[in-house]
């Protein structure tokens, strides 16, 4: 008899879960050293924990740690200054960071228990270059848009043509090309330069 087809289901979150002996010192350990959020702690003594990065999850309960048939993944928006957190915080670095041929940059850490976490970055530079010719647009900006642009350029380590390069083809796909975090260095970037519009704000603009 056939199977029946799966149902078209979305899945918005996914926690991995990790036995360890210490529930506690490790919450201490991925808090301190990993740069996570600790989200719960239930039991006295603890017996099972939550910590946060960004939109993930990680379940940490009180048992055997298998750290030989386990590991994860992370993919995060910011590799390199993670990496340098977790060099400075003093964890065991596995594997250098690393471009790596299936599109992301990576290194892996090995925590207080032996498990080992990879934490990656997309590499939307990765594939064969794109040979093209630049043309000499005449652009005027918002005084305040164009130094919140320059700053956003330099924060990614991108210049100013290439952002916008970035922007518009990101915009043209119905999609943006900022991650969360980049999303509230924006925010940031808006306060510091008194931007007190929003997106509709161009539609009104009356220059001087």
């Amino acid at each position: 008899m056939p199977h029946a087809s799966p149902p078209a289901v979305d899945c918005d979150q996914q926690h991995p879960t990790l036995a360890v002996p210490d529930v506690r010192a490790a919450v201490d350990f991925w808090t301190t050293q990993l740069g996570f959020r600790e989200a719960f702690v239930s039991g006295d003594p603890p017996d099972f924990a939550g910590v946060n990065l960004g939109n993930v999850q990680v379940f940490l309960t009180l048992g055997t740690p298998n750290p030989t048939g386990s590991s994860v993944y992370f993919v995060i928006s910011d590799v390199q200054a993670l990496y340098k957190f977790h060099g400075d915080a003093g964890v065991t670095i596995v594997e250098g960071l690393t471009d790596q041929p299936y599109g992301l940059r990576d290194y892996s850490v090995r925590d207080l228990n032996g498990y080992v976490l990879t934490f990656g970055q997309h590499s939307f530079n990765a594939g064969p270059p794109i040979e093209i010719e630049r043309v000499d647009v005449p652009v005027r900006l918002e005084t305040r848009l164009a130094a919140l642009l320059a700053d956003l350029a330099a924060k990614k380590g991108m210049s100013i043509s290439s952002t916008l390069e970035e922007t518009l083809l990101h915009t043209m796909e119905g999609a943006g090309p900022h991650t969360r975090s980049q999303l509230e260095y924006i925010q940031q970037l808006k306060a510091k330069h008194g931007i007190d519009y929003d997106s509709h704000g161009s539609y009104r603009f009356l220059e001087r």
